[in-house]
């Protein structure tokens, strides 16, 4: 009983409580999370008070919502009432508590999810590989000498190891996608604007998303049902009326137009990460291919972006104490803050022009398939690898795939390619923007097939 909607399930049908359930979740953190460290705070006691409530609310004939004694954690970048919003950094240790939980969070409580805790993330969620200077590394279930991915390293792994059934995380310039391909489960950047930000620290305002982890298709679709609607805390979080995916999971793919992502995106990878893409085409008897133009741009154009507002935000602090920056995270801010004002305008009149060339692709095309990284998780610590016969840094090219797609903001489901004795890999399905539903109804069905799978490791 892994899945969310299974515990649910059994919490309101009476078969298992939602304090023992919880109970569970606190009892494998507690065994496991010493090596893997994806926690930065285990909030026991008041998740055992709200599973309590559930439990009263059952007793009392009452409905505790589609979530109901289902573990979940978020990653530290999400406000929770009573907590200090860290974002993976040190100097936001000294913040006081937030008086009140993040849109998301308090979405999924609401649903009778019951939250455990907060977790690791690369520092002001800028990085790849959440090997975190101030709070230590994420390890990878799969193998604990490798990253878990980043920045949403802590959410990917939790979920992977059973130690959560849900967690939170945000996505830039790929940090849902990149741990979620490292890790071996699903990982959901949804549209740009869909899903509430609201009690979210930012990162680069005009790319930053929020959106889930879940080891199965059907949870993935739960939680973003959950999650959607209007908010007026968050002022780019559409009001276009919400979609539920939910429903339509089991329909018919049939006559949804797929394509292979070539080009670009078959140059810089390793075979086994282009491999995995071939199983997912060969599954859904994919042979057409589609090049996404300027790809190589829209990357250049998202460092440009990402890196200047996300210097930004943090001029003060950058300034009066440089010291306590993670080191990485400190240069690449003070580079963004260097950057001339008109290589930024330039950016963004590109990011126009381009959002209308896949605009016209997908006149064409439904879904896009594409690996999600390059390789399969590095060694922690690792600071090269070879592609092609050159040797290139691992953390600025892990997002090779995922940032020409943020940079529109694109929703992409990032499946996970399991095999015997080698580390899961990521693919990525690609859609215009609103077409989740589209998206996680050809992930269900190649989830029907066998093909993709999240097994607790």
């Amino acid at each position: 009983m892994n899945d969310a909607v299974s515990i649910a399930a059994a919490v309101c049908e009476g078969r298992v409580s939602a304090v023992e359930v919880t109970k569970a979740a606190l009892t494998r953190i507690a065994a496991r999370d010493c090596e893997l460290n994806c926690f930065t705070a285990v909030i026991a006691e008041t998740a055992l008070a709200d599973a309590a409530k559930i439990d009263s609310e059952i007793a009392q004939g009452n409905n505790p919502g589609a979530l109901a004694g289902v573990p979940f954690a978020a990653k530290n970048l999400y406000d929770i009432a009573g907590l200090t919003t860290l974002a993976g950094a040190k100097i936001n240790a000294e913040n006081p508590p937030a008086t009140q939980d993040a849109t998301a969070v308090a979405k999924l409580k609401q649903a009778g999810a019951i939250l455990v805790g907060a977790l690791n993330m690369d520092e002001y969620a800028y990085g790849f590989v959440t090997e975190n200077s101030h709070y230590g590394p994420t390890h990878n279930p799969h193998d604990l000498q490798r990253v878990a991915g980043g920045s949403s390293g802590g959410s990917a792994a939790a979920v992977a190891a059973g130690l959560v059934t849900l967690a939170l995380g945000s996505d830039t310039n790929g940090s849902i996608r990149v741990p979620a391909a490292f890790c071996g489960i699903f990982g959901l950047k949804p549209t740009y604007g869909r899903l509430s930000r609201a009690g979210v620290a930012l990162f680069s305002s005009s790319f930053d998303h929020v959106g889930p982890f879940a080891r199965s298709v059907q949870d993935i679709a739960t939680v973003f049902d959950i999650l959607q609607g209007e908010d007026d805390r968050d002022p780019v979080c559409t009001k276009r009326p919400a979609e539920l995916c939910l429903p339509q999971l089991n329909q018919d793919i049939y006559g949804i137009k797929i394509a292979i992502a070539d080009d670009y995106f078959v140059k810089g990878a390793e075979p086994e990460a282009l491999a995995a893409v071939e199983q997912v085409a060969r599954a859904l008897d994919i042979n057409e291919y589609v090049t996404i133009p300027e790809a190589h741009r829209a990357r250049a154009a998202a460092f440009v972006i990402t890196a200047s507002e996300g210097a930004n935000l943090h001029l003060d602090k950058l300034r009066s104490r440089p010291q306590d920056f993670d080191h990485a995270t400190r240069d690449r801010f003070l580079a963004g803050a260097l950057i001339p004002s008109h290589w930024y305008l330039q950016a963004q009149r590109f990011r126009r022009w381009y959002r209308d060339r896949i605009r016209e692709i997908f006149q064409n095309v439904d879904i896009i398939i594409a690996p999600t990284t390059p390789i399969a998780a590095p060694l922690i610590g690792q600071q090269t690898m070879i592609i092609d016969g050159e040797e290139i840094l691992v953390r600025p090219h892990l997002g090779l795939f995922t940032q020409p797609l943020s940079f529109i903001g694109l929703p992409v489901l990032s499946i996970p390619i399991q095999h015997p004795n080698s580390l899961p890999l990521g693919v990525q399905l690609i859609a215009a923007p609103y077409n989740e539903a589209l998206i996680l109804k050809v992930a269900s069905t190649l989830e029907a097939k066998g093909l993709v799978s999240a097994p607790v490791v």
